[in-house]
């Protein structure tokens, strides 16, 4: 009896404890720090399913859950927690600091490293740091001044333009120096994809919205950038977009409204009378008339001048007319984000609308991104990063000497026509010139891409530190411009109207299959190793036409010309295939780091025989802040000293530059034909860049003061150039692997926390880069004398820079005949008033700042904030580039075109000292020289915000958050020659031009977190 009593006993217990734990209850408890502080906003999950909930601001929680479940409390930066549910209904939990996971995580080629592990030069840039230049929808605009050793200028102030980057300078000299993005681990085309010469440029990073984007990475040495062969010689950018975490979901709304205008006002135009009293004192000068009052009575005289005189004298101010004041730029984003113990996503949706400070031009986009990552079982994961936007640019005549431009105008339409009739409608005259105002109504020029970027990885834990993942992205764009001239008035009228359309078909496929083992040798040694094979194809696919003659008004499209012209299409594709093996060593806790890479590449630019190529890389890191013989230093938190070797190399060239071509686009005598193209060259390869870098990183006094120093070098050899041939081959020039340059500087990147604490922080920081470049061998042609590259105004040239200034020496006005003089020897001494007897010097320089420098301050007191950054360019020279027309004391400016009022400090009577000499009436050739050479240096306020963090002010209304700003882009611009009146942040050619300026705004900005 008693056993059989015990056994019943025994199930009876059993069923009530099976009972007990399958009823669920609610826990609740508090989620403290260390220093007993509350944490607000810490995950707590049921282990094994998706029931979670998270700590308030008081660090209060609650959550059912059954006895026996396991409850996961993770926090970032503090080490998860697991605790078991018992019979208590309260779980109080104290939570520690992770110091492996507080340690920055930085992104170095396909791997990923604590920083202390690092061992080359790189910085990051979080998503914070990125969206305080809302100027221009293309992300990479925001890296201005943030960087040292990297330079961004821009092409265009257009909506969508591009922008052109350069870290550490000039690495190559026709095989491009763009540096190449990553996005999500995955390389990627970047550039203008516009088709047209004389259009907006229009950048294809514009389809990607900063609001998406988790962090940007500038890889600057070997050590990182070897790891992606001939595309990382002129350095890396590694986007990372935003992915889901843990938790309820949030959600995020931002907006922001501004208007936007010019950053610099530019050079003044002179106005009708100006152009009056200048062609006066022209014929005067030029023996026409005894006297300027006899020259200005006999122009009045003229049709031209009579007019205007008989109307009262009225000025047509075209620089005013074509501007768009105050063009309105709106940003709107709703993302969210969440996930479970096995899943998380994050999903966005945004818009964007930016009016150009000149009429006729805009840009809008509209963009989404679904992110997500699951657990398909214990070990295998899917990752699928998708964004897609569609971006549409309303673009313009700007980019040359094209008089149908809004932009144009003002440097070639005299004030002596007025931009509107009396009754109010456009003031159609004739000449070339036409009013840019009726052209800008009633033309076309639209510019439209439609982009998608799918990127999916599955990743196979196979335990004992194996892992395999293969991801496989998708990059496909499809572009379309069209344009359509009018033919009542402007250039289309000689054709009756005229149109053209085009469209192009990009898509880029990218595998990758990755394998890593992590393992440790005993205590004191861990290895990363990574091997990985990589594949990628492009193709590209072009159809465009034109026809002229439209029979009535209102109709656009080419099926309805009169006269179909031409139709075009072709097809390209290039490929690219890569095996890649890395070692990762750290040892002694993380004293000594060790990076090698090798990478095993072929690229289908080259012949078979010549398409492979090696390229390496080794680092060194040394924690000396770990050393026992430190470590007691308390002032001390962080000492690494780093060094890095490798090889790099570049093929950025046309396709088939190896092959001896034909081609068929001819038309003799009514049949097709073909015709001998290309000069093939079997053994062209690759450019190399040889790359030493050394820095210290350092953290002192509890981190409160961090920066870095660097320094490095950078050979380029076999660089890949258009060397002349002797004309009996029937060619020009050849493609050939010859010539060597080196760029050299330094790099220093500091911020110091001037005060910490709970309600006051004030911080400053900044950075200063230097490069020194220099061309170092060139081609030698069959006597063995150097074959320079010269241009008009540059020269290539063994011990001087890329394209260094290279023009005759402007010796100034003389007072006594108003002539202007030149050096004869293109220095110093004796001068001559001819131009085309004064030799061509160097002028020093060249059109890349050799000194760029970033300043940023950050205030914030009591949820009041400022932010302030500003960037520095110096120690380069910029060009006038349409002097000629506009800037010469000559008749162009006061007669055919526009001048500016700058002429107006010129020569009139002996004794007079003036920049500019005695006018004449003459149509002077072009003469290219120093006096249109300015000092580029400039320093602009880039962003400055001032704004309230509301923090948790707002709980009770639903908002975990929220922020207002007001928000300055370029506000002020300092230049330091007073006769460079354009803006003096113009494109790494060194030219001004026609483009629409860079632009500064005010904005005012909301974002709200739920």
């Amino acid at each position: 009896m008693k056993t059989k009593f015990s056994g019943i006993l025994t199930l009876l217990l059993a069923f009530v404890v099976q009972l007990t734990f399958a009823q669920g209850k609610t826990i609740s408890g508090t989620v403290s720090d260390q220093s007993g502080m509350p944490l607000p906003g810490v995950n707590i999950i049921v282990k094994n399913t998706t029931n979670g909930t998270q700590t308030d601001f008081d660090g209060n929680y609650s959550i059912t859950a059954n006895v026996g479940d396991i409850l996961v409390f993770s926090y970032v930066g503090l080490k998860t927690l697991e605790r078991t549910v018992g019979t208590s209904n309260t779980i109080n939990v104290t939570m520690e600091e992770d110091a492996s996971v507080l340690e920055e995580v930085v992104v170095v080629g396909y791997s990923t490293f604590r920083k202390s592990e690092v061992t080359g030069s790189t910085v990051k840039l979080g998503s914070e740091k990125l969206t305080d230049v809302v100027v221009a929808p293309s992300v990479d605009q925001a890296l201005q001044g943030k960087v040292a050793g990297l330079t961004v200028s821009s092409n265009s102030g257009t909506p969508g333009s591009t922008s052109q980057i350069r870290i550490r300078g000039i690495s190559s000299i026709t095989a491009g120096n763009e540096p190449l993005y990553v996005i999500d681990g995955v390389p990627m085309s970047n550039g203008n994809i516009n088709t047209s010469g004389a259009t907006s440029f229009f950048s294809n990073l514009a389809a990607f919205d900063s609001n998406n984007i988790e962090s940007i990475t500038v890889l600057k040495d070997a050590s990182a950038t070897a790891q992606y062969g001939a595309r990382g010689s002129n350095g890396v950018i590694l986007i990372t977009t935003k992915s889901g975490k843990q938790g309820k979901t949030k959600f995020t709304f931002s907006s922001s409204y501004g208007v936007q205008n010019d950053a610099v006002d530019g050079p003044e135009p002179l106005t009708a009378a100006h152009r009056l009293e200048l062609a006066s004192e022209a014929y005067f000068n030029d023996g026409f008339f005894a006297t300027k009052a006899d020259a200005e009575a006999y122009l009045l005289g003229t049709s031209t001048y009579s007019s205007w005189d008989a109307a009262g004298r009225p000025e047509g101010n075209w620089k005013e007319v074509i501007k768009n004041k105050d063009a309105v730029v709106e940003n709107y984003s709703l993302s969210a984000s969440g996930g479970n113990e096995n899943s998380s996503f994050y999903t966005q949706l945004g818009y964007t609308s930016q009016e150009g400070t000149v009429i006729g031009s805009s840009f809008e986009r509209i963009n989404g991104a679904i992110n997500f990552s699951t657990n398909l079982t214990d070990n295998l994961k899917l990752t699928s990063n998708n964004q897609a936007a569609y971006t549409y640019q309303d673009a313009f005549l700007e980019r040359s000497a094209y008089f149908e431009g809004a932009r144009s105008a003002p440097f070639f339409l005299s004030p002596l026509y007025q931009p509107y009739n009396d009754d109010g409608t456009f003031n159609e005259f004739g000449g070339s010139l036409p009013n840019p105002l009726y052209i800008t109504k009633y033309n076309i020029n639209d510019n439209r891409l439609a982009r998608i970027v799918s990127d999916s990885q599955l990743s196979w834990d196979l335990g004992n530190g194996l892992s395999l993942s293969s991801k496989f992205n998708v990059n496909y764009q499809v572009y379309n411009s069209r344009s359509y001239s009018n033919r009542n008035y402007g250039y289309g009228a000689a054709t009756s109207g005229d149109a053209g359309q085009y469209t192009r078909n990009t898509v880029d496929y990218t595998f990758q299959n990755q394998l890593n083992y992590s393992f440790d040798l005993g205590e004191n040694h861990s290895f990363d190793a990574m091997l990985l094979q990589e594949y990628s194809s492009n193709r590209r696919y072009f159809l465009g036409a034109y026809g002229e003659n439209f029979a009535d008004d209102g109709l656009f499209n080419l099926d309805s010309t009169g006269n179909p012209i031409s139709i075009n299409s072709n097809y390209t594709d290039f490929y690219l295939g890569a095996y890649l093996g890395t070692l990762h060593y750290s040892g002694f806790d993380g004293k000594y780091v060790l990076d090698l890479s090798y990478r095993y590449e072929g690229n289908s630019r080259f012949h078979p025989d010549e398409r492979w190529g090696s390229f390496w890389s080794v680092g060194g890191a040394w924690n000396l802040h770990k050393e026992n013989f430190i470590s007691d230093v308390n002032w001390i938190n962080n000492l690494k000293f780093r060094a890095s070797y490798g090889v790099t190399g570049n093929a950025n060239i046309g396709l088939n530059q190896y092959q001896s071509l034909f081609s068929y686009g001819v038309d003799y005598n009514g049949q097709g034909a073909q015709v001998v193209n290309t000069f093939g060259n079997n053994k062209l390869t690759w450019e190399k860049s040889n790359t030493l870098d050394l820095g210290i990183d350092f953290g002192l006094l509890d981190g409160s003061i961090s920066g870095s120093v660097s320094y490095f070098n950078r050979k380029s050899s076999d660089l890949l150039l258009n060397v002349p041939l002797s004309l009996t081959t029937g060619f020009s020039s050849q493609v050939q692997n010859i010539g060597e340059l080196t760029n050299k500087g330094f790099e220093v990147e500091l911020n110091v926390d001037v005060v910490r604490s709970e309600n006051f922080n004030l911080s400053i920081g900044g950075n200063i880069g230097t490069v020194d470049n220099e061309v170092t061998k060139l081609p030698l042609d069959p006597n063995g004398i150097e074959r320079t590259i010269t241009t008009t105004i540059t020269r290539i040239e063994t011990g001087h820079s890329v394209r260094a200034w290279y023009m005759p020496t402007w010796a100034g006005v003389n007072p006594t005949t108003g002539l202007e003089e030149y050096y004869i020897n293109g220095v110093d001494g004796a001068t001559t008033t001819d131009f085309n007897q004064a030799e061509a010097a160097w002028q020093g320089d060249n059109a890349v700042p050799t000194l760029t420098a970033g300043l940023n301050l950050h205030v914030d007191y009591k949820g009041f904030y400022l932010d302030a950054n500003g960037y520095y360019a110096g120690g380069h020279k910029i060009y006038e580039g349409w002097h000629r027309y506009t800037n010469q004391t000559n008749a162009y400016p006061i007669f055919a075109f526009q001048g500016l009022q700058s002429l107006l400090d010129r020569w009139q009577q002996p004794g007079d000292i003036a920049r500019n000499g005695k006018f004449t009436s003459a149509f002077t050739p072009w003469q290219r020289h120093s006096k249109y050479l300015y000092d580029g240096e400039f320093m602009r306020l880039r962003s400055l915000t001032i704004g309230y963090d509301f923090k948790d002010k707002l709980e009770s209304i639903g908002l975990t958050n929220a922020q207002v700003y007001l928000r300055g882009n370029n506000l002020l611009t300092w230049v330091k020659d007073d006769n460079l009146k354009y803006d003096p942040e113009v494109d790494l050619g060194g030219q001004t031009g026609l483009e629409t300026p860079p632009i500064k705004s005010i904005s005012f900005g909301l974002t709200l977190n739920f």
